[in-house]
This record gives C-alpha cells, structure tokens and sequence, in this order.
C-alpha cells in the first residue's frame, strides 16, 4: 500500500470520509471502494504561480479510448470545451474557469460507466496550457496542481491525485485515467508530461490536432 494512502475529508453533506490518496502510478478500484456507483466526477484543480506577464489559461479535456490500441475510435471521443458531451452521454465537460483562482475544482468531467460505449475501456484526462509557447508558460509555473475522484450523487471524494513533481518544459498534461479491468472500473494516477503541448496530446491518442 505504499503507492496509497487514507486521509480525512468532509462530503458535501458533511460526513467525514477516508478518501485514497495517490502516488503516481497508483491506481483503486472503484468497484470496491464505491459499490453500485456509476456516475463520477472527475474534478481537476491548480493554482497558477504568480507572474508579471500574460494570465494562465488551462483546459482540461478527456479522451474516450480503445483500451487494446491506447487511441480514439473516433475524433468525437475527444471531449474538451467545443466538444462537451460524448454521443453516449457517458462523458460530459462542464465547463471552464479560464484563470483557475479561487478554491475548489478549476473544471470537472462528468463521466456515467453505466453509459460508456462497449468499444471505450479507459478515458484519459488532461490539462493543456493555452497559447504556452507565445506566452512562454509552462507547468513548472502551475502550483498545487491535482485530479480527484468523486461520487457525483453525494459529493464524497473517493481518491485523490497531488501532481508534485516540477514539470519545467511540460505544456501539456495527463493527470490520470479511469480504465475497465475485468469488468471493473479503476482510475489511475498518471502525471505524464508533454513538452508540444495540446498537439503532442492529441497525437498521442489518435487525434489529429487543429
């Protein structure tokens, strides 16, 4: 267990619950740590380190993938803010706080397993720097920067990712996945960086980039 751990946190209700911590490279069975939950929502958070030039703009998007090949079926697995809601209506971004100030989730997916097409075992989610090489932005100037795992209906976290590594040359981010394994959904921590920012992203799931 030493890639996780428990820690306190308060639902939206307020009951204290132990949600899972992650390391990089960890992952937890969401089957087992919430039975009967198939609505989830993927919240993604950072903190933009203060600078005197231009203000971050970070998008997180989502990638419903073919988990035998790692790509998209289709360009229109690629969810993002001109993309919102996947054909199944299993997997929904709901929008956008272009600055990410201020506390609680930047932007959150919304995924529903019990929709997801039989042809998407995993769905990638990742953070992009806007316009970083004009602005000369990176991910080493992004702080507390972290995805979690929420039951939807009661607001409760169910484990948690804190990116603590210094991305000094990444644009571009994957910050976890949740994937099917024997029938099971489990999500996994990531933290993998791209230097070619949304481009190198979208290539390395199939998609071509505008």
């Amino acid at each position: 267990m030493g890639q996780q751990h428990r820690k306190l946190n308060r639902n939206e209700t307020g009951e204290i619950t132990m949600a899972i911590s992650l390391k990089k490279g960890a992952n937890v069975n969401l089957a087992k740590e919430a039975p009967g939950v198939t609505k989830f929502k993927i919240g993604l958070g950072w903190d933009a380190r203060a600078t005197d030039g231009e203000k971050f703009d970070l998008d997180a998007s989502a990638f419903g993938l073919n988990g035998a090949t790692g790509k998209v079926n289709d360009e229109k697995d690629f969810i993002f803010y001109g993309e919102k809601v996947h054909a199944s209506g299993a997997i929904t971004y709901n929008g956008d706080n272009r600055t990410g100030e201020g506390a609680g989730d930047d932007e959150s997916i919304s995924i529903d397993t019990s929709k997801m097409p039989a042809n998407i075992q995993k769905v990638a989610f990742t953070v992009t720097i806007d316009k970083a090489d004009e602005r000369r932005q990176t991910f080493g100037m992004v702080n507390n920067a972290y995805i979690r795992v929420v039951d939807e209906n009661t607001g409760t976290e169910i484990a948690r990712f804190d990116l603590s590594e210094d991305y000094s040359v990444e644009t571009a981010m994957i910050f976890g996945e949740l994937y099917l394994h024997n029938g099971e959904w489990k999500f996994k921590a990531i933290g993998q960086g791209f230097a070619n920012g949304l481009a190198g992203v979208c290539g390395n799931f199939g998609v071509e980039a505008a």
